[in-house]
């Protein structure tokens, strides 16, 4: 299960959500016309204005209609076993709405062989951390705000994951 499908088993307990998406995702006919429809916030991922300017465009309807924004501050994710640099928009957002984060941290994906395309079975572990109150802080925070949030994930992210990869080498032991 990849964070998008983990995504849809929360979406409908999450209410009102919406998503920030590559752009290239709007043109994977009919997918990216449903998402568009749905909410999804498209941006260029190669030019950091723009997709800054597309968040913060969307952040007042967005409080105002008392939807939830997903953001994957990595970017793409590769599945290396290590949490990647955090982009900002995330954190823009975040300080510029004066809104709470809520960092969720996925297991590494033990059941994956990527270089050989396999996939085994397997399991992930979600993990909601406490909400990251960001009142009162400014974009000169922002650094700090990131490398925080980023070093608690790493460590939640450290944790399950190697308690996960110890207790499925047991499981396969135990067949």
């Amino acid at each position: 299960m990849s964070k998008t499908s983990c995504m849809f088993e929360l979406w409908p307990v999450m209410r009102k959500c919406t998503v920030v998406a590559k752009k290239e995702l709007f043109y994977a006919w009919p997918f990216g016309l449903a998402a568009w429809l749905c909410g999804l916030i498209f941006i260029d991922r190669l030019n950091s204005e723009t997709s800054r300017q597309a968040i913060n465009s969307s952040i007042d309807q967005l409080k105002k209609d008392k939807v939830k924004l997903w953001i994957f501050p990595e970017g793409t994710r590769k599945n290396t076993g290590e949490i990647h640099t955090f982009k900002k928009g995330a954190f823009h957002a975040a300080v510029s709405a004066q809104m709470p984060l809520l960092p969720i941290v996925f297991t590494q994906f033990y059941f994956m062989e990527s270089s050989q395309k396999l996939l085994d079975v397997g399991r992930i572990v979600m993990t909601v951390l406490p909400p990251v109150n960001t009142e009162g802080l400014t974009a000169a925070d922002i650094p700090q705000l990131m490398s925080n949030t980023r070093a608690s994930m790493i460590s939640t992210f450290q944790a399950t994951s190697s308690h996960l990869k110890a207790q499925m080498l047991a499981d396969k032991k135990a067949n």
